[in-house]
């Protein structure tokens, strides 16, 4: 038995050596299937790697599971960890149940803390660092790099800032040392039984900064609105491709009759939204961030307030100068970088119209006019 479990942790390690060497952000371990790797955003299936048998994924489990996470899984059919290969890399997991039969997704966690540069991310939002209070999100479908994005940020405020930063993460993904802050992270599952109350514990635990992983309900949205709005920085994720359709998201997960009060307190603490896609490069390897930004100032909040999300998007498309930035123009300007096709472009719009228009002015005016919707 000893020797089956040390074969396998041999497999399972070089599956996410290979993993790292391929350039893959994802793995899929599927039940009598070949491993599949997610590259450049594309599924690539390595017929080289040994189909996984009920065996062998049984056998990665006995490696990775304590037997309290193996209950867990038999109970929630399901089960989100952290893990760090004998390379030192890091890996978020997530386990599930398939036609009865198990299967593992697991996602790349690159341990470098890469500059808003390097990322190639508006400059604009490195003002969302600077902020002392407040609620910033960040979003995007699975996989737009939004983890990613955000712990850029984090760490801009971990070299800058002498203060505390809390992370609440489920599980654990970026891992940070102390430099000019103190962080201390919590990991949901492990360290404290929710996100609510984890959040509830740091208004005793003196944090300036509150980095939240993911905004999953409304007791976690209703405990990250309180955070903000007694004094401290918040940041958090949601599932979402649209800045301006975020703040309906929100309001949307409590009943009726709390809507108008959240809107109000969103109002109060929402100092930004920034939202991502992920397009391949026209003449590179790899994947380019497309971003649509809004800046929540006195204006917008009162737009917030009194719901009006066609006059906050239209606030936001003229608004370049205080930073907002529509989906539509950072993808004018990555075709006039280069660095996609006004092909691409239009595939990641649902306001081709407005693109075109864009698209039309650009050519119209080949000097640095500021084009706005």
């Amino acid at each position: 038995m000893y020797s089956n479990m040390k074969i396998e942790l041999s497999l399972f390690e070089s599956l996410l050596d290979s993993c790292i060497a391929n350039g893959a952000s994802d793995i899929h371990l599927t039940c009598m299937e070949h491993p599949v790797f997610r590259i450049d955003g594309d599924l690539v299936s390595n017929t080289q790697l040994s189909i996984m048998t009920p065996e062998l994924l049984e056998q990665i489990l006995q490696e990775i599971l304590s037997d309290e996470r193996r209950a867990r899984l038999e109970e929630q059919r399901a089960l989100d960890m952290g893990y760090s290969s004998k390379a030192g890399k890091r890996f978020r997991l997530n386990i599930y149940f398939e036609r009865g039969q198990i299967a593992l997704a697991l996602r790349f966690l690159d341990d470098i803390f890469y500059s808003l540069e390097d990322l190639r991310l508006p400059k604009q939002i490195s003002k969302f660092t600077e902020l002392k209070d407040g609620l910033v999100l960040v979003t995007g479908a699975t996989g737009s790099g939004k983890s990613t994005t955000i712990a850029s940020l984090i760490s801009e405020i971990n070299q800058r800032r002498a203060c505390h930063i809390l992370t609440i993460e489920d599980p654990i993904e970026f891992l940070y040392i102390n430099e000019s802050a103190m962080v201390h992270q919590r990991e949901v599952g492990s360290d404290v039984q929710s996100f609510s109350q984890a959040i509830r514990s740091s208004l005793r635990e003196d944090a300036d900064v509150i980095l939240l992983g993911e905004m999953r309900d409304a007791d976690t949205i209703r405990s990250a609105l309180m955070a903000a709005e007694t004094g401290h920085l918040v940041f958090s994720t949601l599932h979402s491709n649209d800045a301006v359709g975020v703040i309906d998201r929100l309001v949307g997960a409590f009943p009726g009759e709390e809507q108008d009060g959240i809107r109000q307190q969103l109002s109060m603490v929402l100092r930004g939204v920034v939202t991502q896609q992920l397009v391949k490069l026209d003449a590179e390897v790899g994947r380019l961030p497309i971003n649509e930004v809004l800046i929540v100032d006195a204006a917008v909040a009162n737009l917030i307030r009194l719901h009006k999300p066609e006059q906050i998007r239209s606030s936001m498309e003229t608004g370049r100068d205080q930073g907002n930035q529509s989906l539509e123009v950072a993808l004018v300007e990555r075709v006039k970088q280069r660095l996609i096709t006004k092909e691409q472009a239009l595939q990641l719009t649902h306001r081709k119209a407005a693109l075109e228009q864009l698209f039309q002015l650009m050519l119209s005016d080949n000097s640095r006019h500021q084009v706005q919707v």
